[in-house]
């Protein structure tokens, strides 16, 4: 007898895209395999990849929100420090999926599993260096991506 294998149907309207940037510490610290490797664990799948030296044109458009804020300046200066690696994934409801996985901002409060529980500390820098970044939404997702792959436009 013959097994038979049933594919779940996939939800089209649920697969998403997300950038995920591991920034300059992660990239000095060897981690980027760490890192895709629990992307790709979860059952993600990296459709697009580059390391880069981002220009500060690209950081400005990148945290624009910011602009005004205390910790903008020293936050482009950190990006700038070094080569990050832009990284897209896809899958269902990857974005909220990758921020679980990335863990808190902080990582001293980052939960033990996540990349910054696991993989981060507080620095005592200007601005909290925490390895990566994850869109926070559809609309972020595919400003970001944008920005950072313009090449896919």
């Amino acid at each position: 007898m013959r097994a038979r294998i049933r594919l779940l149907p996939v939800n089209p309207e649920k697969i998403e895209r997300t950038l995920i940037l591991v920034k300059p510490d992660g990239v000095r610290r060897s981690l980027i395999g760490e890192v895709i490797s629990r992307v790709e664990s979860k059952g993600y799948k990296v459709v697009g990849l580059k390391m880069m030296e981002p220009t500060r044109e690209i950081l400005a458009k990148h945290y624009e929100e910011h602009v005004d804020k205390p910790f903008y300046e020293p936050l482009l200066e950190f990006m700038l420090s070094g080569p990050i690696v832009a990284i897209i994934a896809e899958g269902n409801r990857v974005i909220e999926g990758f921020r679980k996985l990335a863990g808190a901002t902080d990582p001293t409060t980052a939960e033990p599993g996540t990349i910054r529980g696991d993989l981060a500390r507080d620095q005592g820098t200007k601005v909290v260096q925490n390895i990566v970044h994850g869109s926070d939404s559809t609309q972020s997702a595919l400003r970001e991506i944008e920005i950072f792959f313009p090449e896919l436009n």
